[in-house]
């Protein structure tokens, strides 16, 4: 009967270790370098100038369950002013360096633009140096703070915007968002 009680006993307390739950808070460097699955650092923000050309609304996504690396976004803007309207679309691939919330941010993509002018036949129908509609490429390179347990996002730098007939190099940016 001791036998029966102590295998009774033994495989009750392995039971319970199985079952117990790890209930130790996350340390601040072990949430800096992986996120528990489904805890990808995201974002939304407003854009001015950038990729956008002259403004837009994006999602920002990392690709992995880390607060830097590669990730992407996508944006959506829409002008109109004096017969001409201007919507645009950017897509682009980033990589984020650093840590901490604070991270220098380089990427690269493109941007489709529908330009529409109601204007026939007037030179002067072009908003920055669009005159038809395309795609265009960018890049960025600049500082981005994020917080690592979310909330007041900030961006800003430089966004060259190029096509095949123009370059604009030192083109900025500023974005003011929420991460989460």
């Amino acid at each position: 009967m001791k036998k029966i009680l102590l295998a009774f006993s033994l495989s009750i307390l392995t039971i319970a270790q199985l079952v117990a739950q790890d209930k130790t808070p996350v340390s601040a460097e072990k949430k800096l370098s992986t996120y528990e699955p489904g805890d990808r650092a995201q974002s939304v923000y407003f854009e001015l100038l950038g990729a956008g050309l002259t403004y837009s609304f994006n999602y920002d996504s990392r690709f992995q369950n880390t607060l830097n690396g590669l990730g992407g976004r996508v944006g959506v803007s829409y002008l109109s002013a004096d017969g001409n309207s201007i919507f645009t679309a950017p897509i682009m691939l980033n990589y984020l360096l650093g840590k901490h919330g604070k991270y220098f941010e380089m990427g690269v993509g493109a941007t489709f633009v529908n330009f529409d002018s109601n204007k026939a036949n007037n030179s002067n129908n072009e908003i920055l140096f669009v005159e038809s509609s395309g795609v265009y490429g960018n890049m960025v390179f600049g500082y981005r703070k994020q917080p690592v347990d979310g909330g007041f996002m900030f961006r800003a730098g430089i966004s060259p915007i190029f096509n095949a007939n123009n370059f604009l190099p030192y083109y900025g940016y500023i974005s003011l968002g929420y991460s989460f």
